[in-house]
This record gives structure tokens, C-alpha cells and sequence, in this order.
């Protein structure tokens, strides 16, 4: 039992901290597409709030300050999102993967321009980032059996970033499912000209919803910058964005389920990274990159017909007119 233990909960601990950017990511991207905003672009938005966090960390030593700067980067490419998609109602796909195609590329040339590191910030402090917290009776508790050293192992010990993506899954639902404005984010997405009808502004509403994106994708680049990382490094976040939103099409654009679709992703790439240089007798040591790109392989499989039916809101996509 102890060796099982021991071999368990530092992986289960590793997935809560590589699940956090998805699940942040997939909460955005879950207020975006509810609101009929199709956004590939939270991949572009993290990636931006990550440097920006970075690079105001290793300048003021302040993470709070940095946190700041990560969701004013974030909201200001949502809202170039918004004017693209909801004022001009250009194509939204195009609009996203130009943010993406930015992100990616500034973020290097400014990076290389301040710092002169080849994109990448310089390390940071202890005092610059978001540090591990202990939680109350983590260390008394951990010569509990199971739950106890789960508790201290597995609960305890993450950063503040950590904890607020699993208040976020909740405060996502409540404020979609329980909430007036939920009602109309849900209604917006699914026709919006009986919104219109209403008298409600639905570009307002969409708007509103980007906003809210924006503030979850600045907390997630954060996080990997100067939280889960002690600097940005360029092309950082590998992905994880088109991930979070494969998570939410798991989920069927539905908090709980995008988060169990999120802890499995994290699950996978946990259980990757404690599998590079280990033998197998068979088959014998596994090669990095193909345990390195398990995630992304699950993920392909997982959207080509193992999720049975998602139905996205019907209107997603499809920018409103009221001459339409």
C-alpha cells in the first residue's frame, strides 16, 4: 500500500498543477462559445498574458503586478477578437487564428528586443512569482493513512493560481446555469434574435462574454510564466490552448465535464513526464517525444468519434444581423 502510495500521489499531484492552465482556458473559452463566439484564440491569449506576466515580473518583482498585466493583455485580444467578429461580423476561426499568429510571433520579437535572451524573460525570484502554499493541518496529517497523506500530498502545497482554476469551474456554473446573465449567455448562443427581440443588446452580451474569456486566459498564461515556471519561455504554451478547447467539446460546453476532460488531458501528460527514461521489459526504454505527444494524440482520438455526439449552441459561428 505504501509503495502504491508513494508511487500515486506525486502523480496525481503533478495533474493538478498541469491540468490548471486547461482548465482556466477551457472556462474561457466556455463563456466565449456559449455566447455564439467561436474562439480558437486561446491558445493566442495565454500565450500574450504569459509573456506580458513575465516580463512585468522580472522588471517590478511584483506578482500581483504581473497578474495584472497578464489579464489587461488577455482582455485587450479578446476584445480585438470582439471588434473583428461582433462589430465587423468578420469570420471568427480567421479572426482567432490571426491573434494566435501574433501572439506567436511578438511575443518572440519583443521578447529578443528587451531582453536579449532569444525571447525568453530572465529567471525569476521567489518573491516574483506565486509560491506554494501549505494548507491548514497538511503537515499534522500527513502520518494519516490515505487520506491524510493525500491531503498533505496531493491537496496541499499549490500555488494560489492552482486553487482559483477549481473556483473558477464552479463559479462558471453557478453564473451560467444559476445566474440572470447565464440565462441570456445561454440564449445569445442559441438565437440570438429572440434576444434582440427582448430588447436585450446582443452584442453587448457577447462582449461581456469575451471579457470574462479574456480575465481566464490572462490568469492561465500567468500561471505558466510565473507560477508553474520562474520566466516565459517562447512558444511555452505548446498547444494547451487548442487543448482546453478540445477539453470543452469533451465536456459538451459544460463546466464539470470540461473539468474531468481537463484532468484527464493532465492525467496523460503527468503520467508522460514520470515515464521518460524508464525500461519496460519488453519493449524497453520508450522513446521522449512519442511519450511527449501522447496529450496531443489523445486528444485527436478523443474529437474523431470517442465523444459521442457534441452539440454546440446553434447559433456559434454564425455572426448576428438584425437584417438576417
Amino acid at each position: 500500500m505504501s509503495d502504491w502510495l508513494s508511487s500515486t500521489l506525486p502523480t496525481l499531484d503533478a495533474t493538478l498543477r498541469v491540468s490548471t492552465p486547461l482548465i482556466l482556458c477551457a472556462m474561457a473559452g466556455l463563456f466565449s462559445e456559449r455566447s455564439g463566439i467561436v474562439d480558437i484564440s486561446l491558445e493566442g491569449k495565454m500565450l500574450a498574458a504569459a509573456f506580458a506576466a513575465g516580463s512585468v515580473a522580472a522588471f517590478t518583482g511584483s506578482p500581483w503586478i504581473a497578474l495584472l498585466a497578464g489579464i489587461f493583455v488577455s482582455i485587450f485580444l479578446a476584445f480585438v477578437h470582439g471588434f473583428a467578429s461582433i462589430t465587423h461580423r468578420g469570420n471568427q476561426v480567421v479572426s482567432g487564428l490571426a491573434i494566435n499568429v501574433l501572439a506567436s510571433g511578438l511575443t518572440v520579437v519583443l521578447g529578443i528586443a528587451w531582453f536579449a535572451r532569444g525571447g525568453q524573460t530572465p529567471s525569476l525570484a521567489s518573491s516574483a512569482r506565486f509560491m506554494p502554499i501549505e494548507l491548514p493541518f497538511a503537515e499534522s496529517s500527513a502520518n494519516v493513512p490515505v487520506v491524510g497523506r493525500f491531503y498533505n500530498e496531493v491537496i496541499s502545497g499549490h500555488n494560489l493560481l492552482v486553487y482559483a482554476a477549481f473556483a473558477a469551474v464552479l463559479l462558471t456554473w453557478w453564473v451560467v446555469y444559476r445566474t440572470r446573465f447565464g440565462l441570456r449567455l445561454r440564449a445569445v448562443g442559441e438565437n440570438p434574435l429572440a434576444v434582440d427581440t427582448a430588447g436585450l443588446s446582443v452584442g453587448r452580451l457577447r462582449y461581456s462574454a469575451l471579457l470574462i474569456c479574456g480575465l481566464l486566459c490572462g490568469i492561465a498564461g500567468t500561471y505558466l510564466s510565473i507560477a508553474q515556471n520562474a520566466a516565459f519561455v517562447r512558444e511555452m504554451t505548446a498547444g494547451q490552448g487548442y487543448i482546453a478547447l478540445a477539453a470543452l467539446i469533451f465536456g459538451k460546453w459544460r463546466p464539470l465535464p470540461a473539468l474531468l476532460a481537463c484532468l484527464m488531458f493532465g492525467f496523460l501528460d503527468a503520467v508522460a513526464i514520470r515515464l521518460q527514461g524508464v525500461e519496460f521489459a519488453v519493449i524497453g526504454e520508450v522513446p521522449v517525444q512519442l511519450i511527449q505527444s501522447l496529450p496531443y494524440v489523445l486528444t485527436v482520438v478523443l474529437l474523431a468519434g470517442f465523444i459521442g455526439r457534441a452539440i454546440a449552441p446553434a447559433a456559434i459561428g454564425v455572426p448576428f444581423s438584425k437584417d438576417r
